[in-house]
This record gives structure tokens, sequence and C-alpha cells, in this order.
């Protein structure tokens, strides 16, 4: 049997038919149409730009693989697993419509390079659009903190209640987190934003290309600059899994919050009914399904980090088959992710927050006694550590008699030890306890609302460079240089 592959001329024999099954990428790497087929138009221009190819069979090419991509978009193009992936699929296909020209196509280059930079372009325009989900999810974070300043609830530990801190404060914590995230991902972005088309196989070329033209016209800064490099690299990639499993995380930390606060035991939010789910078999049941399936998604994408770490950390250079198992994680990662930030967003836009379940929650855990413990040191001149035990006493004198320490009189507060003043009761009040944290980046009305400020004047840039690092949109009609 002969071997009919575009590969096949040493090949005595066809491959075995369970060999396509093990070795075809095409059923995931299908994906990657548009990206395949934007570089193979622009490897034609540039082919053309160095007199390789002329400006009409340039032209031939464009317009063929421009027609492939409405048959793929309207689901006519037929994908058959021994073509092995996208890449020989297209080009197959090429040949059919516009004959010997399109042989002519893969003419200083290798499916090595190719497949680095449609995989590249996939990543990078996936960056893209988690950043400007992150931007919308950090806006709705925004929405929340700016009437809930004033919003008084307990700030934990361990746990436990701690301090008062407002609604907003903690809303702009999750902000800064996510604000992170997007970092992350625009500082990769520029790290990775550089061409592999044109390394061919792992060499280089010996045709006079011009790998600067290829760059340009994708959109990346620069040519990469070892061929051997370019065509092995999946650092792109492990960045990418790496800046995903670090967004899991946050949202499986935030999705955690929603479901403790939504508990009868918390009650300090509702989530909307279109997202909550019910019970089978009881039917007062409201669950939380939404964060908790956030909460499970970070575990998958972790194992998609995982996965490809091992794949890579023993192969030599430079192009190895191993490489094929990057690209469904990363798919998968990317998917989880989008769809992970959407429902995120409309869950927090549409929950209801019940802020006096948050005041009445502040009336349990002795919030104010670090205050008491503070006033004792600024204002009577009494070491923290005196000061420290004079408040635990203080404290289990309110619990022996069924109290916070918030609610204990002038006269039963300064029964504790003669060292309190009456003065001292001042300090016991939630609201003046949340209000004196003003310092940078502190709980206080006015530090919440100044840190607001200061997110949305990131935001305002964070938007304005996305937008700077626009995609190309998609191919573009064949144009002599």
């Amino acid at each position: 049997m002969e071997n009919k592959k575009l590969w096949g001329g040493r090949f005595g024999q066809g491959a075995a038919e369970i060999l396509d099954k093990f070795n075809a990428s095409l059923p995931f790497d299908k994906k990657l149409y548009k990206q395949d087929i934007l570089g193979s138009q622009t490897h034609a221009k540039m082919l053309a730009h160095c007199g390789i190819l002329t400006h009409e069979e340039a032209q031939k090419i464009c317009v063929g693989l421009e027609q492939i991509k409405s048959e793929i978009e309207q689901g006519s193009f037929e994908f058959v697993l021994s073509d092995e992936d996208i890449h020989m699929a297209v080009e197959k296909r090429l040949t059919q419509l516009i004959g010997e020209v399109g042989k002519k196509l893969h003419t200083a280059r290798s499916r090595n390079d190719q497949v680095a930079l449609d995989f590249r372009l996939f990543v990078l325009d996936s960056n893209r659009n988690l950043r400007a989900l992150l931007l919308e999810l950090i806006a709705t974070l925004l929405e929340i903190a700016k009437p809930h300043t004033q919003s008084i609830l307990p700030g934990m530990t361990h746990l436990q209640h701690a301090q008062p801190v407002n609604f907003g404060f903690l809303m702009c914590a999750y902000a800064n987190m996510f604000m992170r995230d997007f970092e992350r991902l625009e500082s990769s972005y520029k790290r990775n934003n550089f061409c592999p088309l044109g390394a061919a196989a792992l060499a280089g070329t010996p045709y006079a290309t011009d790998r600067f033209f290829t760059a340009k016209a994708l959109g990346f800064t620069a040519p990469t600059l070892n061929a051997t490099d370019s065509v092995s690299d999946r650092d792109f990639a492990l960045d990418f899994l790496y800046e995903c499993s670090m967004i899991a995380m946050h949202i499986s930390r935030l999705a955690e919050e929603l479901v403790l606060w939504s508990s009868y035991e918390f009650r300090f939010i509702t989530l909307s009914d279109a997202y909550s789910t019910g019970s089978s078999i009881m039917p007062q049941k409201k669950n939380p399904d939404v964060p908790e399936l956030l909460r499970g998604k970070s575990g998958r994408v972790y194992g998609n980090l995982l996965s490809l770490l091992v794949v890579m950390k023993g192969l030599p250079l430079a192009y190895n088959k191993d490489t094929q198992e990057d690209k469904e994680g990363v798919f998968d990662s990317f998917e989880t992710l989008e769809l992970s930030l959407r429902i995120l967003k409309d869950t927090l836009k549409t929950m209801s927050i019940h802020t006096d379940s948050m005041l009445k929650a502040c009336k349990r855990g002795h919030l104010s006694a670090t205050d008491l413990a503070d006033f004792l040191v600024q204002n009577c001149n009494i070491p923290f550590r005196e000061a420290h035990h004079i408040t635990g006493k203080a404290v289990a004198y309110a619990e022996s008699l069924g109290k916070d320490l918030s609610e204990l009189s002038v006269e039963e507060l300064c029964s504790v030890d003669s060292l309190i003043p009456q003065t001292a009761h001042q300090s016991l009040d939630l609201e003046k306890s949340m209000n004196s944290r003003n310092s940078y980046g502190g709980t206080s009305t006015e530090a919440t609302k100044a840190q607001i400020a200061s997110i949305e004047a990131w935001w305002n840039c964070a938007l304005a460079a996305l937008q700077n690092s626009a995609p190309l949109d998609s191919t573009t009609p064949y144009k002599e240089s």
C-alpha cells in the first residue's frame, strides 16, 4: 500500500490505521484554523516580497486560503483524520482548489515553526481575551464596593471574628488580586510576543527570507532570536497556564466567600435564583452551585499546568512529538476560565447584600477589643502587653454577662480594672473602630474610597493598554508590498 501522506515520499507503505488515530492532532488542533490560515497568508506574502514566489502566485494562495476559511466556518470543510493536523488539512485542500501553486506555500517553512506560530497566536489572543474579562470583573467589584464603604461586617483571621471592616474594603481586596492577574498576563504577553515563523524545522532556512517582514505583518514585536529554541519552546504556553492557575485560585477564594456568606450561619448575601440550584429531595434548599463549581474548577486548571510541565521536563532540543500534548490543556484552561469569569461577574452583579445581617454579626466576637487595648496604650501610658491583658479581662467579663464587648455600659467597662477611664468606652463603638483604621490601605471609609479611586485610575490605564495591543482581526486581502 503506497503512502499517500504529504510527507510520505520516502515511505514504502502506508500508515497503520491505529497510527492515524494515535498520531493525529486534527480532532483538537482544528481550533487553530484561523491562526493557521493567517500565518500561511502572511508567509505567502513574505515569499512574494522576497521574490521566492511571484505576486500572482501569492495572491492565488491567499485567495484560496480565504475560501478554505469560509468553508470551515460554514461547516462544509471535510476534516479527514489521515491528514493528521490542521496544517496538512489546509494545505491539501489548498492544492485541490488552486492546483500546483498550492504546493509552493510550504517553501522555507516547516510544520515545526508553523505550529509554533499558530499556537503562540492562539495563546496571545487568549491572553487578551482573559485580560478583557478580568477588567469586566474588576469593574463589577468596584460597582459593589462604592455604595458599601460604610457597610460594617466582621473582618476575619483564621475564619474567626477579628476587627470590623467595611464590605467595600473586601471587594477592593479581591479587585487587587485580579489586578495582579491582569498584570501577569500583560507581562507575559510582552515577553512572548515574538514570531517563530521562519525558523523552519530547527536551523533556519537556506532561502533568502525576511522574518522581520512576517513578524511585523502579524503584529509581533520581532522574530524570535534562535531557530532551535523557536520550535521547541513552549514557555509561552506554560506562562499562560500558570497565569490561568493563579486566576482560578483567586476565583476559588472569592467563590468560597460566596458559599460562606450565603449560608444561614452568615446570611450576608443571597445569590440570585438565576445563579442557584435546588435539591432533588429537599424542597427548601437553595444551593450555591455556581460558586462551588467555580471553586472546583481550579483543580482541572492546576492539572493542565502540571501536565505540560511534566511533558516538557525531559525534552532535548529541538522539536519532539511530545509537544503535541501541549494544546488540549491550554484550550481547556482558557475555555474554563472564560466561562468562569463571565458567570462570576454575573453572579456578583445579581446577588443581594444584607448589611443588617453584617452589622448584627459584628456584635459577636468582640471586634473592638484591639481598639480598647490601643486606647489604653495611647491615652493612659500603659504598655501594650499590660493593655492586652486588661482588655482580655474585659472580654471575659462581657462573656460572663452574655454580651459583646461593644455592648458593655460605661460602668460595666470601668468595673473591670481601675486603670480603665470612662473615656475608654468610646473606643468600643464599631463604626469608630472601623474608621480609626485610616492608614494607607486601611479599612476606614475614607481609606476605602481612596483605594477605589486608585483602582479606577489603574483600570483606565489597563483598558488603554489592552486596546493598544488589539489583535489582527482576521485575514486581509492580498496586497503587493
